[in-house]
């Protein structure tokens, strides 16, 4: 019963974080131009420091807010974080100077950080051999919420740049109450520990990390699978540009197909692949995929062969449900929500790396002084990282299993 109940919460909080998340990209240059006074060439400069303050405000508050949801259970800590994100969401509707739009963005960040709470809460209520199939089930739901984020904010957009907040305070609110009256705690209050900051913050996560049997390594992994990752988000809209010549149309069909994919394979591939291969070679074989699409990007010049491309992303999805469940097998019952808050810092580590190796790439081989003009470029820095994470993955001991969890079907 508490499964039925919670694992739905879980996709529909995840949904709700991946639409504010991309509800806000169509109107942010808009935003900034209008609350700083400013053109949009500086708008797009200033819009880089905001990500960065947002990628470095998660990164800060993954670990502290896995180790209190060890301490508090998952359910405090998940509704605080929505009604953090409701009134986030309603002060972006009124803010009116650049120093208040940081701050909001900031606020976004931390509270965002409740990803960490989310994935432990899937850890506490499912056997260890069926973790990756339900950490699927959240990819999913992010692949489908960053279809719909752009589109709403895009719609909304049109009849005013603080339209979209309006709307994403209403979901984060609506989501909060019916996790108030649905959501059951996960935790038992015999499972939880004492909150220690020594633990709760980046250097501290990375001794826990280093405590435990192959966690560091698979923490590893996900770093260099987020910084080969975000080549789509961070540079896909100027690659089509530079490379295809596509259309502002042509870019948004991309960027939903790309969604779709993404949620068809979280979907209908994590699980079974993960059933027949295990997680370390479910999420080698993902690596591989996209290793490989990442080079025919960075050669394609055709619209066919774009699209084209977009069918084996599917095939990725087991990448990231994979190490989520390799590292939670790495812990105890006690130290699920420190845990997916390192995995969160990981991914946070990754998104604060893969601006100047990406998108600084991907300018250097378009601007008029490249010694080639490569708008590819980007693509084969993620394939080199692709590379790097299977290196590391195929190199990590199996996990031991602790006294805590229930024997596993298939090892890691």
């Amino acid at each position: 019963m508490t499964a039925t109940r919670t694992i739905p919460f879980i996709v529909v909080t995840i949904f709700i974080d991946a639409v504010g998340f991309g509800i806000i990209m169509p109107v942010l240059p808009q935003l900034v131009m209008e609350v700083g006074q400013i053109d949009l060439p500086h708008a797009i400069e200033v819009g880089a420091w905001i990500g960065l303050v947002m990628a470095v405000a998660t990164f800060l508050a993954s670990p502290v807010l896995g180790n209190l949801s060890d301490r508090f259970g998952r359910r405090r800590i998940l509704l605080l974080a929505l009604g953090g994100l409701a009134v986030d969401y309603a002060l972006l509707t009124v803010v009116e100077t650049l120093p208040w739009l940081f701050v909001a963005r900031a606020l976004s960040g931390i509270f965002g950080g409740s990803y960490a709470a989310a994935q432990a809460a899937i850890a506490d209520i499912t056997p260890p051999e069926e973790r990756a199939r339900n950490f699927g089930f959240v990819g999913a739901a992010f692949g489908v919420g960053f279809v719909a984020g752009p589109a709403i904010g895009g719609f909304l957009g049109e009849m005013s740049p603080r339209a979209p907040f309006v709307a994403a305070a209403i979901l984060a609110t609506a989501n909060m109450l019916y996790g108030y009256f649905i959501f059951p705690e996960t935790l038992p209050k015999e499972r939880r520990r004492a909150f220690d900051w020594r633990r709760a913050n980046p250097l501290g996560a990375w001794k826990m990390m280093r405590a435990l049997p192959g966690m560091d390594g698979v923490a590893g992994v996900l770093v260099l699978w987020q910084i080969a990752s975000l080549v789509y988000p961070m540079t896909w809209s100027f690659y089509c540009i530079a490379q295809l010549g596509w259309s502002p149309g042509m870019i948004g069909a991309s960027l939903a197909a790309v969604g779709v994919m993404i949620a068809l394979g979280q979907m209908f591939v994590v699980g079974p692949a993960v059933a027949r291969f295990g997680e370390r070679d479910a999420a080698t074989f993902g690596l591989l995929v996209a290793v490989a699409v990442y080079i025919g990007y960075a050669f394609t010049t055709s619209t066919l062969g774009a699209f084209l491309l977009l069918i084996p992303i599917a095939l990725q999805a087991p990448v990231q449900p994979s190490l989520m469940a390799m590292m939670s097998r790495r812990a105890t019952a006690d130290t699920q929500g420190e845990v997916q808050g390192v995995s969160a810092m990981a991914m946070g580590l990754g998104q604060l790396a893969a601006p100047m190796l990406l998108t600084g790439t991907m300018a250097y081989f378009t601007a008029d002084a490249a010694p080639v003009h490569f708008p590819g470029a980007a693509f084969l820095v993620a394939a080199i990282f692709g590379l790097l994470a299977i290196a590391m993955l195929r190199r990590l001991p199996r996990a031991t299993q602790t006294a805590d969890q229930m024997p596993p079907s298939v090892t890691a």
